[in-house]
């Protein structure tokens, strides 16, 4: 598998709650570094902007509102095939669904509040990196 690079962010809930490290723990025991990271609270706009594409979903006002509540952490994940398995680490977004032992079967406290977004594709990484990140802010 080629080495790729996926966004992830770690969500309002669960840095509300100091899981930073227990979910960094997990991507990195998963095989996948963190090559750019920064620590930031979205604005309604800025949260607007990045989750477009569920715009006209019923769910776009609820998502957003959380995504701009509190910090998050934004960050570029590389590795072998990074974007799924970053998605692997995360778990189904439902955390009912999720497999034990991933992030959001452990720290989700439900659908919308499920403590990690990750990119779905390698051509929505480099869309999604390029929204938080400059390239000289991936120092991989």
């Amino acid at each position: 598998m080629a080495i790729e690079r996926t966004l992830s962010i770690i969500k309002p809930d669960a840095t509300r709650r100091n899981l930073t490290g227990k979910i960094n723990a997990k991507f990195e025991d998963a095989g996948l570094r963190i090559v750019a990271q920064k620590r930031m609270k979205l604005s309604i706009e800025q949260a607007q902007q990045f989750y477009a594409v569920h715009s006209a979903r019923p769910f776009f006002g609820e998502l957003t509102e959380f995504m701009a509540s509190g910090p998050v952490v934004v960050q570029v994940l590389e590795g072998e095939g990074a974007v799924l398995k970053n998605r692997e680490v995360m778990g189904a977004t439902n955390p009912k669904d999720a497999a034990p032992g991933t992030i959001r079967a452990e720290f989700a406290e439900s659908v919308g509040e499920n403590s990690v977004h990750g990119s779905d594709a390698p051509e929505t990484a480099a869309q999604e990196i390029a929204f938080f990140f400059a390239g000289t802010e991936l120092v991989g």
